[in-house]
């Protein structure tokens, strides 16, 4: 944890359509909603043109994630739509330049959650959700979902698992997000930064 800054959740997410930052931004709701600072960060695309360059500062939406992000973070609540039932490109070459993170313990202990949005209701949510959290019990983080506690859970007609958020954006990518979906986004923001508010209070 930095001295020099309050703890803060790490709302990380990658969208190319909306709906994931979209989410991200109830999350983050959750989280300050909890009494604890959500910083919100994406990361900048992958091109399979090797001389593509990406700009060093999106032209919209939240700023690009550093290492020093994720190293200070108190928690972390990951999002990103599926590819093919796995987690996007982008966000998989983030996680995959943080070896520097994993030698020194830097996630250990830390609350994390994960989140998803997928075109069709059976598109790969659930394996999304699951195979983003692969990388985080690497780093030794410690992994909250949505329990059933949350009505929303089991009321959702729409996107929503206990292993995390999710959302149903349609074939066309035009669903807004719903009430359930957007309860459960806040749920686990609160769940992850009430966890960071009690190991603070512990220390």
């Amino acid at each position: 944890m930095s001295v020099e800054s309050s703890p803060y959740v790490l709302v990380l997410y990658y969208s190319v359509y909306g709906h994931t930052q979209r989410m991200a931004q109830q999350v983050a709701r959750g989280v300050e909603e909890a009494g604890v600072e959500a910083r919100i960060r994406t990361v900048p695309p992958v091109s399979f043109t090797c001389e593509a360059v990406e700009k060093p500062v999106p032209e919209e939406g939240a700023p690009y994630v550093s290492i020093e992000d994720l190293k200070h973070c108190a928690g972390l609540v990951m999002g990103s739509p599926t590819r093919f039932g796995n987690m996007a490109a982008a966000m998989k070459y983030f996680w995959d330049g943080t070896s520097g993170l994993w030698f020194g313990g830097d996630l250990v202990d830390k609350p994390a959650g994960v989140f998803t949005s997928t075109g069709s209701l059976h598109g790969g949510q659930e394996t999304t959700l699951l195979t983003m959290m692969i990388p985080l019990f690497h780093h030794g983080m410690v992994i909250m979902g949505v329990p059933y506690t949350i009505p929303e859970v089991m009321s959702t007609a729409s996107g929503g698992t206990p292993y995390g958020p999710s959302h149903l954006a349609g074939a066309e990518g035009k669903n807004a997000l719903t009430e359930e979906e957007k309860k459960q986004c806040k749920a686990l923001g609160q769940r992850v930064g009430t966890f960071v508010k009690r190991k603070e209070k512990s220390l």
